[in-house]
């Protein structure tokens, strides 16, 4: 059983997010796609983040529906940062028998070099880059260049072969021009949010007053 893992602060979770691990799952066959919200994302300023319970029950709310989707709280009952490395390692001794994949935007892929343990998460499990608004345009210059010697291009899969084993495929999704920051943005403006967002979370943001002044 091949599984994704969607990683990422959600805060919140959009539309966005949702289209393109659908079209993923799709697309690489996922039989599941696992949401991990992150309790203390290493690379990001925490001052505008909420807290965690409040994520994972609006990501909750927005899988809500969809068998393939299901959420989890792994890194939210860690303490400290939420390191990826330390999520994988610790899913894969829960579930030995599940092939994971690994989904990350551009972006995040082309600082990878600046995550805890960097160089260990391609032995962990397969990759899968996506390519979203904004991002680099994908291509065979992706990998860092201090371990481009580990992979090898495979051009009609278009995947990079580790070493290891697993792979770093590149995929490009439906571009949805929506992004967290906006939302937030636009809370605190008091602007609707409505079809940027699934109902039920925008519902709970307003219920809560999440983000708002």
């Amino acid at each position: 059983m091949n599984i994704g893992i969607l990683g990422g602060t959600f805060n919140p979770i959009h539309l966005g997010h949702m289209r393109a691990a659908e079209e993923l799952r799709q697309q690489f066959k996922l039989a599941k796609v696992i949401f991990i919200p992150a309790s203390i994302p290493p690379h990001k300023n925490t001052a505008a983040i909420i807290d965690p319970m409040h994520r994972l029950k609006m990501v909750d709310l927005a899988i809500t529906g969809n068998d393939a989707f299901i959420s989890s709280d792994i890194e939210l009952l860690r303490t400290g940062k939420s390191y990826t490395i330390d999520t994988l390692r610790e899913l894969k001794r829960l579930y030995p028998d599940v092939d994971f994949s690994f989904i990350m935007g551009t972006d995040a892929f082309l600082e990878i070099q600046t995550w805890h343990k960097w160089t260990g998460l391609f032995k962990e499990c397969e990759f899968i880059v996506m390519n979203r608004p904004g991002s680099p345009k994908l291509s065979a210059k992706i990998i860092p260049e201090d371990i481009s010697g580990e992979f090898q291009w495979k051009a009609r899969k278009k995947e990079f072969l580790h070493s290891s084993g697993h792979s770093v495929s590149l995929a490009q999704v439906t571009g949805m021009d929506i992004s967290s920051h906006a939302i937030r943005e636009m809370l605190r403006e008091g602007q609707s949010i409505r079809y940027l967002v699934p109902r039920r979370v925008m519902e709970y943001i307003l219920e809560h007053k999440l983000y708002q002044k």
